[in-house]
């Protein structure tokens, strides 16, 4: 059975304690191409919204995995977690505020744009 369904937002803050902590989090960038290299949170894999429907089922598989998405300010990855929520990936989150917030106050050697 699984856990009860975390909140669906996450602070930058509450993401890099998980991450500092070593907590098993996957982070998913639903930005896109242009945008990736700009910029992305290490460890993150880029899945653009733009064609997320079509990439989720090859690229995620265990529903039951605690996953963080992002984008530039919070809204596009808002629409991503509510679409895998609807997938059944119900212990997804997604970073309010996304890359820009998280160079303001936890990494600003992260590039904005």
């Amino acid at each position: 059975m699984s856990a009860d369904p975390l909140p669906a937002e996450i602070s930058v803050e509450e993401l890099k304690e998980l991450l500092d902590a070593k907590q098993p989090v996957r982070l998913i960038d639903c930005r896109e191409d242009d945008e990736w290299h700009i910029c992305r949170i290490e460890g993150a894999q880029l899945v653009p919204l733009s064609n997320f429907a079509e990439n989720v089922q090859a690229k995620l598989s265990d529903r039951e995995q605690h996953l963080v998405v992002y984008c530039h300010h919070g809204v596009r990855s808002m629409r991503a977690t509510q679409f895998l929520r609807q997938q059944g990936f119900h212990q997804t989150q997604s970073m309010r505020g996304g890359i820009d917030l998280w160079s303001d106050v936890i990494d600003p050697a992260v590039p904005k744009y």
